[in-house]
């Protein structure tokens, strides 16, 4: 029979199985740890989400709180000029916060993105609308950037229809 020498280099198949336990529970750990730090890092991120959510809007408060104030000073001295002020201070909020006014002039194109046609009218005699012209606003319309909050409420000139001596479908005419 032929002996078997074990050389000192060669580790033995207990150890062998025993280190790759010892990783294999190393990297367990690692993914542990790496799960909850994801999990962590995701409640955080929605914590901060709802966050922001909730209090969007307090830098557009902070700027109406001025309007209030005015406001409240002006019921108490019935000051007409006040009103005035407070139009002014509450424009400056709105456009601080990037909201616009959509205010067409008479005679601009109608842009069906920005307005809503509430009526078409003629043109006046005397007045030369195009078709499809702003006549007057009803209603001014809002934008923040570039989103439409609320359309313009405008009336629109119609083609303008010339009447004829006689209408050529009716029978009244006859001779």
């Amino acid at each position: 029979m032929q002996e078997q020498t074990v050389q000192p280099d060669e580790k033995s198949l207990e150890e062998l199985l025993a280190e790759a336990q010892a990783k294999l529970e190393q990297q367990r750990e690692q993914m542990l740890r790496t799960l909850a730090d994801t999990e962590n890092l995701r409640k955080r991120l929605q914590a901060e989400a709802a966050n922001a959510q909730k209090y969007a809007l307090e830098r557009f408060a902070e700027g109406l709180l001025p309007v209030v104030d005015s406001l409240e000073a002006a019921q108490k001295t019935a000051d007409a000029s006040g009103i005035e002020v407070i139009a002014r201070q509450l424009k400056a909020a709105l456009e601080k916060a990037s909201i616009r006014e959509i205010n067409p002039a008479p005679g601009e194109r109608f842009d069906p993105y920005r307005e809503q046609a509430m009526a078409a009218v003629e043109a006046p005699p005397g007045e030369t609308l195009e078709p499809n012209t702003v006549v007057a606003v009803m209603q001014k319309g809002y934008t923040l950037h570039d989103r439409v909050l609320r359309p313009a409420l405008v009336t629109v000139a119609k083609p303008r229809v010339e009447k004829d001596a006689g209408n050529p479908i009716s029978n009244t005419d006859l001779s």
